[in-house]
């Protein structure tokens, strides 16, 4: 009998989404599978959105709003998969993504194998969605892996991992202390458990754009922003669990100095831990310096202001081009239904 893939799907105020991705879910080519959708709380239409497809092969389960990581541990704790395939509540998958990844687990035949592949950003329109290539696009042992993510700040999205039973029992639970990152966090802990991740080009997943709305933007909150400094600390043990090395603590520097600007000025007690461990790793952490189109704000304005443009002016862009999108997306909805 064919292994028994798990479509594990947490879900907060999706119900603007909800229902494309279950869709997504239930249109894999992978015939043997089960879609479990974990409503975390939501305040709007989502548990009721997600009822519509409750069958045999999709269970709807709700609880109090606890975040992410938790409603991810409620769905493993119901899931009878072989396989465990992640999936966003506002994501989608490509329907013979679990089948490329299966076809080569089958043939592979070692449960200590992760399998990645590709994934694009898009807005509404998946036939836009941008595929962009990193460094992590290829063939990795564990050490290699992540330090290239913390060297040149890289990830793989949350939907393009497909992950063994063993591995996911290795790894543990999602960590419910963490508000932002948790998935990275966890990624980490299986690539640690496993032998190696294998990339499976084909394998396509589609990672929507959602703006202040998404559990990854930090904004002002400072919840977050402790999230995300407990998530390197992580990060940088794992990896250096894996291999002390002059070129692991580099790694680590770097990836310290890329995320020194969200506590510059904003939280000065983690700016001074972060230094240390710079220090302690034998690195040195600069003062973050802005773009030159941004530059002349700090000199005129100060660096307060001059940050406070360089967030907001992605997201004004981000904005218009979701708007942009939605618009032609309605526009063949309507043609498409006339």
């Amino acid at each position: 009998m064919k292994p028994l893939v798990s479509i594990l799907i947490p879900a907060y105020n999706a119900q603007e989404w909800i229902a494309d991705t279950i869709q997504s879910a239930l249109g894999q080519t992978w015939a043997r599978r089960e879609i479990i959708v974990v409503d975390d709380g939501s305040r709007d239409r989502t548990a009721a959105i997600a009822r519509r497809f409750a069958s045999r092969k999709v269970e709807v389960l709700t609880q109090d709003n606890q975040g992410p990581a938790a409603a991810r541990n409620t769905a493993l704790t119901v899931a009878q998969g072989d396989y465990i395939q992640w999936l966003d509540a506002d994501d989608l998958l490509a329907a013979d993504k679990v089948e490329m990844q299966m076809e080569v687990a089958e043939r592979l035949q070692d449960p200590r194998i992760l399998y990645s592949g590709a994934w694009g950003y898009f807005f509404y329109r998946t036939s836009r969605a941008e595929f962009t290539p990193t460094a992590l696009w290829c063939d990795l042992s564990p050490v290699e892996w992540l330090t290239r993510k913390l060297a040149q700040n890289l990830h793989m999205q949350t939907d393009s991992w497909l992950v063994s039973r063993e591995l996911t029992e290795a790894a543990g639970p999602w960590d419910t202390r963490l508000a932002r990152d948790n998935d990275g966090e966890y990624f980490c802990r299986v690539i640690l458990a496993s032998k190696g991740v294998r990339f499976i080009p084909g394998a396509r997943s589609y990672y929507r754009r959602s703006g202040a709305g998404s559990v990854a933007h930090i904004g002002r909150s400072n919840t977050k922003r402790e999230s995300l400094f407990l998530s390197m600390q992580l990060h940088m043990d794992y990896l250096r669990s894996l291999e002390d090395s002059p070129e692991t603590r580099e790694a680590c520097v770097r990836y310290m100095q890329t995320w020194l600007p969200w506590f510059y000025g904003q939280r000065v007690d983690i700016e001074r831990q972060l230094e240390q461990l710079a220090a302690e790793l034998g690195g040195r952490l600069e003062r973050p310096r802005f773009p030159w189109k941004y530059a002349w704000i700090e000199r005129v304005l100060g660096w307060r202001i001059a940050r406070e443009t360089k967030l907001l002016m992605p997201q004004l862009r981000e904005n218009a081009g979701r708007l942009w999108d939605r618009m032609w997306f309605q526009l063949r909805e309507r043609r498409a239904a006339g």
